[in-house]
């Protein structure tokens, strides 16, 4: 079992940034990567970006590549998304997510945190 737990969230104007972290902990040598997802109230939940924790190679979400960035630190086993140039669009409880494998769907996933909220206002 992993645990994953989330910080850094909040309320923030447009144009600003935030941090997020996810520290991870338990058997957390059987994560192969780790995603950040987001959920708008009455949206579905959305992939964002991901990174795999060997080679820290990351995806992402299109309209968030210029303005987010994922990283890890594997020795804190810890993984940061940090977002600049925030938009009203971009309000949404954000999700932490490990994985035994890799990918952008909700299903390649097999362990989540509680979800931290992000609010950018115009």
């Amino acid at each position: 079992q992993v645990q994953l737990v989330e910080s850094g969230g909040g309320l923030v104007q447009a144009g600003g940034s935030l941090r997020l972290s996810c520290a991870a902990s338990g058997r957390e040598f059987s994560i192969h990567s780790m995603g950040w997802f987001r959920q708008a109230p009455g949206e579905e939940r959305e992939f964002v970006a991901y990174i795999t924790w060997t080679t820290g190679r990351t995806v992402y979400k299109d309209s968030v590549k210029d303005r987010f960035t994922i990283s890890r630190d594997n020795a804190k086993n810890t993984v940061y998304l940090q977002m600049s140039s925030l938009k009203p669009e971009d309000t949404a409880v954000y999700y932490c997510a490990a994985s035994r494998g890799v990918g952008t769907r909700r299903s390649a996933y097999d362990y989540w945190g509680q979800g931290t909220q992000v609010t950018v206002s115009s």
